[in-house]
């Protein structure tokens, strides 16, 4: 009776370890997905702008809405980007605010490359075309919601 109760414990002990180190080696839940975001910019001194978008996680697509400031914008200008959001645990960590350092120089069409981060630990890497007249030394402000 007393070997039964000694294997008992000995198998329940080796349970436990199992369980330890099967959670020690579960890779962390967070996850990236994919972003697509259409942004119109105008100002002279401060700008304002706002637009829509769409991240792609899971296989399923969620919509949210882009607005925001800059100061030291002369011009108007449209941009189209893509991109990874990483980070996610959740597709609502993408809403927040970003902040981000910039100066870029557009006429008739140009380049976009940045990498933002919210309160949340989600970083947006996005690039694209961007479209119109801006000449901007900025310190950007972007806020994103879902509806």
């Amino acid at each position: 009776m007393l070997s039964f109760v000694r294997t008992m414990r000995l198998a329940a002990a080796m349970v436990a370890a199992a369980a330890v180190l099967a959670a020690a080696t579960v890779p962390s839940s967070a996850d990236s997905g994919t972003v697509r975001i259409r942004i119109t910019k105008a100002g002279f001194i401060v700008g304002v702008g706002g637009g829509t978008g769409v991240l792609n996680f899971h296989g399923k697509n969620y919509t949210f809405r882009v607005s925001g400031i800059s100061a030291g914008t002369i011009g108007i200008a449209h941009a189209d980007l893509i991109g990874t959001a990483s980070n996610l645990r959740s597709p609502t960590d993408i809403a927040g605010s970003y902040a981000a350092g910039s100066a870029s120089i557009a006429v008739v069409g140009g380049a976009k490359v940045a990498s933002l981060q919210n309160q949340n630990g989600v970083v947006l890497e996005v690039h694209g075309a961007q479209v119109g007249l801006e000449l901007s030394l900025n310190l950007a402000g972007m806020t994103i919601t879902m509806p």
